[in-house]
This record gives structure tokens, sequence and C-alpha cells, in this order.
């Protein structure tokens, strides 16, 4: 098992079958997506740069579902949230796969990718 497999499988529930829940959808949302283990977390980059990545942030309860350039993507999907007041990043923040809205999700997915390539600005992985 890969690093992030290993990330993964170490998770309490619910965070574990968030986790693995929201990675099949991103894999097979985004099939040329490469999956990077990197400052202890999954990372999805495409064309080198990241569009998003999971996190549980400590002393939250829901899996972080980080994207780096959310701030682009907010005004269309107001579910996206500024938990730590950071300058780009936003985040669907997952408690439990109850009431996910995948189709917004796949969406969601596909804009940041459409963003990410006119994008000058990105974080390189």
């Amino acid at each position: 098992m890969n690093r992030i497999g290993q990330y993964i499988y170490n998770q309490q529930e619910p965070y574990q079958s968030i986790m693995l829940y929201v990675r099949s959808i991103i894999m097979k949302t985004l099939p040329e997506v490469e999956e990077k283990f990197k400052y202890r977390i999954p990372f999805y980059i495409h064309n080198k740069k990241a569009i998003c990545y999971l996190n549980i942030l400590k002393g939250m309860n829901y899996v972080d579902v980080a994207f780096v350039q959310g701030i682009y993507l907010e005004s269309k999907y107001p579910e996206l949230k500024d938990a730590n007041n950071r300058k780009q990043v936003r985040s669907l923040q997952v408690k439990s796969l109850e009431g996910f809205d995948e189709p917004m999700f796949v969406n969601l997915l596909k804009d940041a990718v459409i963003h990410l390539d006119k994008s000058k600005k990105a974080w390189h992985l």
C-alpha cells in the first residue's frame, strides 16, 4: 500500500470513509490527475499544479477538501468555505457522506481544472 493509502486507512471513521469516497470521485472524474503525498497529506495534481488536497484540521470534526485556488470558484460554489482566513484556499467541509452532493463536487472539480489551466499563479508540486 502506498503512503496515501496508509494515510487514509490510518484515519478514524467517519474520516476514513469520507476520504475514500472523495478520492474515488476525484480519480473517476479526473483520470489524468496525479496523486501525490506532500506535506503529510494527499494532493491531487494536474499538469504539475495542485488542484486540491484532503486534510483533517486539528480540533475539527470534518474532512477538509481544500481547493488551492478556491477563491476564484467560491462565487459559483457557495459551499466553499474560508475556515482559517486563507488567502486563496477554499474548502468543502465534509462531516458525513449523508447529503454529500456528488454532482456539484464533480462540476467543482471540472471547473477547478479549467481555472487552473488558465491560471499563471498556482502551487507547483
